[in-house]
């Protein structure tokens, strides 16, 4: 019997009730940042897996930057508060029982806000692919996951940089003597 018991501690629970999971905040500055618990940790870390966390954004503040997904779908349903929901050239209030959806690989990019005075809370499921890319048009970054790298992309010609001879070319030199 304690052994079984032992077992279950050491283990990630399938079954995770939100008032047991302690709350993640980053916050930035006066107006970007929010919290959130994650909810499955049994799939947390885990490429290409299903993850869902309740989200809360204070008051006056933005969730993230404007940004897309190349690879994640991500879905949102408000549970409390009230909020506006960025998509795209459109934006919208949103208030608790609304359901967003924010479909991968369209270039349309979203956002969620919180410009009034009580937070806004909400329930949040995506996949969380190794191969992401995500574009953010307000501030012109791109996030390159598995480069864990996010930067600018500065458009040069394909050979810019190459160099007259190639490098593998001067590598094989000496199998020419």
């Amino acid at each position: 019997m304690e052994r079984e018991e032992k077992a279950e501690k050491d283990i990630a629970p399938n079954v995770v009730n939100v008032d047991s999971v302690q709350e993640i905040e980053r916050l930035n500055g006066e107006h970007w940042g929010s919290a959130w618990k994650p909810l499955t940790p049994l799939m947390d870390g885990m490429p290409g897996r299903l993850g869902a966390n309740v989200s809360r954004v204070p008051p006056g503040r933005t969730a993230c930057p404007f940004h897309t997904h190349a690879r994640e779908d991500e879905i949102f349903f408000v549970l409390s508060g009230r909020g506006v929901f960025r998509y795209g050239d459109t934006i919208q209030e949103i208030r608790a029982g609304d359901c967003i959806s924010c479909p991968a690989g369209t270039g349309v990019a979203h956002q969620l806000a919180n410009p009034f005075d009580e937070d806004l809370v909400f329930f949040a499921v995506g996949l969380n692919d190794p191969h992401e890319v995500c574009t953010y048009p307000d501030s012109g970054k791109v996030l390159i996951r598995s480069l864990q790298a996010v930067g600018r992309i500065a458009e040069v010609p394909y050979m810019d940089g190459e160099g007259d001879e190639p490098k593998v070319l001067q590598m094989a030199r000496r199998f020419r003597a």
